[in-house]
């Protein structure tokens, strides 16, 4: 499965910004050790079921360590047997493209 999530921390520092919160929950999904990347919206990731959503959770608690409120927007590509898929979806588009 891939899963694309948004964590924000209630509260933003003096200028409204959130990154270096931001930046711990990206910090726990890049030692997760599973294929990720960020964007500037989203943090994808992909891999089996529970330890998917076992970092999701754990972004999460990092995010939670600096605000007593967080936010989670969370989409999930749902596709049992496929693997790679986090590149290999944006290959088939780019070859589409290239035709």
């Amino acid at each position: 499965m891939i899963v694309a999530f948004s964590i924000s921390p209630s509260g933003g520092d003096e200028t409204g910004g959130v990154s270096q919160v931001v930046a711990e929950a990206v910090r726990v999904v890049r030692a997760s050790g599973l294929p990720n990347e960020t964007n500037a919206m989203f943090t994808n990731i992909e891999g089996e079921w529970d330890e998917v959503m076992a970092v999701v959770k754990q972004a999460v608690d990092a995010v939670a360590a600096a605000s007593p409120r967080v936010s989670l927007v969370l989409k999930a590509d749902i596709r049992p047997g496929y693997t790679g898929q986090l590149t290999a979806k944006v290959e088939r588009i780019e070859q589409e493209l290239a035709d």
